[in-house]
């Protein structure tokens, strides 16, 4: 009986199937196949609609592709575009005709909010630069020098032009007056204790003359913004990494070039408090300033134009 048992066992392992692993390699060669298809379908991308969701996003957040206020957009690329204004038809399009009115209100809705929230920003962000316009106006009264600065907040941020007669450099010279150290004097600590980045702009008159001491205009108005700049910086203590300086020679006067002592308001340098608010929101900060912010400490502009002097 035992011999007949035996037996039985030894033709049964005869007939052992030895290949099941073959339906579990099947079967992840299955999986695979349905993965690459997956993945194949999903790397054809529909363009147009892409480009709209990016675009869509981006206005829903307010934010913009560029990583640095400033910056180019990091989707240039072939095929792809920077992010342009939402457009509602773009999403409308496939999206069921009974359910059109609602979505078309909702977005309308969103954009609407986001407006708000900009000039709520913008707003903000003007309160905010009047109070530090108000510090150095208080600090520049308190020595005596309130008539040599001309404050006002525009796009950029807050603004601060160097116009007197007393502070603006002698003719085609880029070397601080003594009156000109003073006020630096005066407005680093404020501006030392501001978070925000500065930009020293310089700027020359637009008489036709072309410099004693320079080849032209452009090198004369940054040797004044470099003047500026390194005083702030040595004498000042503010941060070589917080500052920057720019030079546009005769190309931006603040005041028309045809009004009588124009050309010695315009022969300035200007120290701007740049707004960190993104580019979206900093454009309506001219819109909702005060409206006397930009006139305030004008310096009187009746005496008579410098001669043929840079």
């Amino acid at each position: 009986m035992s011999a007949g048992r035996r037996k039985r066992r030894e033709e049964h392992e005869e007939h052992e199937n030895h290949e099941r692993w073959l339906v579990t390699y099947a079967d992840m060669v299955t999986l695979l196949m349905v993965l690459f298809i997956v993945m194949f379908s999903m790397s054809v991308v529909d363009e147009r609609k892409f480009n709209a969701l990016k675009a869509g996003l981006a206005a829903g957040f307010g934010q913009s592709t560029s990583v640095l206020v400033g910056s180019e957009s990091i989707l240039e690329q072939p095929g792809v575009s920077a992010v342009q204004p939402v457009r509602a038809d773009l999403f409308l399009a496939d999206v069921p005709p009974e359910q059109r009115e609602a979505v078309s209100r909702a977005v309308a809705e969103e954009q609407r909010l986001e407006r708000e929230r900009r000039y709520a920003d913008a707003q903000a962000e003007v309160d905010r630069l009047a109070g530090l316009m108000r510090e150095l106006e208080e600090a520049l009264e308190a020595a005596g020098l309130r008539h040599d600065v001309r404050a006002g907040i525009d796009d950029r941020g807050l603004v601060l032009s160097l116009t007197s007669r007393h502070v603006v450099f002698e003719p085609n010279l880029a070397d601080l007056s003594d009156r000109g150290r003073e006020v630096l004097d005066v407005v680093a600590p404020t501006l030392r204790r501001a978070k925000e980045d500065l930009r020293v702009d310089g700027h020359t008159n637009q008489v036709p003359v072309k410099p004693k001491y320079f080849a032209t205009d452009w090198e004369l108005s940054a040797a004044r913004a470099v003047a500026v700049l390194r005083h702030l910086n040595e004498q000042g203590g503010i941060p070589n990494g917080r500052m920057s300086a720019a030079a546009y020679g005769h190309e931006k006067p603040l005041v028309d070039p045809a009004k009588p002592g124009s050309q010695r308001v315009n022969k300035r340098v200007d120290v701007v408090v740049l707004s960190d608010l993104p580019p979206a929101t900093r454009a309506l900060l001219d819109e909702v300033r005060p409206s006397a912010a930009a006139s305030r400490g004008a310096a009187p502009t009746s005496a008579r134009t410098t001669g043929g002097t840079r």
